[in-house]
């Protein structure tokens, strides 16, 4: 019979491990509510030797929460082959995915958790945010956006955040019914501005064109006919 002896883990990959022990207590649990004590537990080593890679929870937390920051940015990240409706269903599958996965930890990125107000927690969420803002330019294909097209791509990732964070109060709407509204508010966010701006509504006819009559966009097209006749415009 044979034993088994423990492997000594080097400084850089006991940390990684207590990061990703620390990041899989806070998906499921608020980060207040998870102690030195659980994670020293859950990783099988002593409280002071938690304290000897982090000199406190905060530091802990601030790292579990990059990690977070630098999964979640790779969720947006998409082929650029195929109408532009498709691509971002499967985007926003893949972030509702993070959410339904890590919960509390989505809850904890977005509003800060412990750090809240800290630098290091508003600059992995703007890291998020931006990485996400740049994908979706890079997906329509723009070099230079214009005001109006930053506005109406930054005030949908706002609204992807909200929704989720609402979403995970009871997930009393179905999940792959916000992943579509969420794609069908896109194309309403960049019909509106394309109601007001040429440049705008060169864009949106340039992404309608390349549709196909079964995507995302042609459905909510589908949808507004639908409400047509009940519409009362004014005369």
């Amino acid at each position: 019979m044979t034993t088994g002896t423990r492997r000594r883990m080097g400084v850089e990959e006991r940390r990684q491990q207590l990061i990703g022990v620390a990041l899989e207590l806070f998906s499921h649990r608020s980060p207040e509510d998870v102690s030195i004590d659980e994670i020293a537990t859950a990783a099988g080593i002593s409280r002071p030797l938690v304290y000897h890679y982090f000199p406190g929870k905060l530091s802990l937390y601030e790292a579990a929460l990059r990690r977070a920051a630098d999964e979640l940015a790779e969720r947006f990240v998409e082929p650029h082959e195929g109408p532009l409706g498709a691509r971002l269903l499967r985007v926003t599958g893949r972030f509702f995915g993070f959410v339904d996965e890590h919960g509390p930890g989505f809850s904890a990125l977005m509003r800060g958790g412990p750090a809240v107000g800290s630098s290091t927690t508003n600059a992995l969420i703007d890291s998020v945010r931006q990485a996400a803002y740049e994908q979706i330019i890079a997906h329509l294909g723009i070099s230079a956006p214009s005001p109006r097209l930053e506005l109406v791509v930054r005030s949908w990732i706002s609204l992807a955040e909200s929704t989720a964070l609402i979403w995970l109060d009871g997930r009393r709407v179905p999940r792959a019914e916000l992943e579509l509204q969420l794609v069908h508010d896109f194309a309403a966010l960049a019909a509106v501005s394309a109601a007001y701006d040429p440049e705008m509504a060169d864009l949106l006819a340039g992404l309608l064109a390349n549709e196909p009559a079964d995507g995302p966009f042609a459905d909510l097209l589908t949808r507004l006919a639908a409400l047509a006749p009940a519409a009362t415009l004014p005369s």
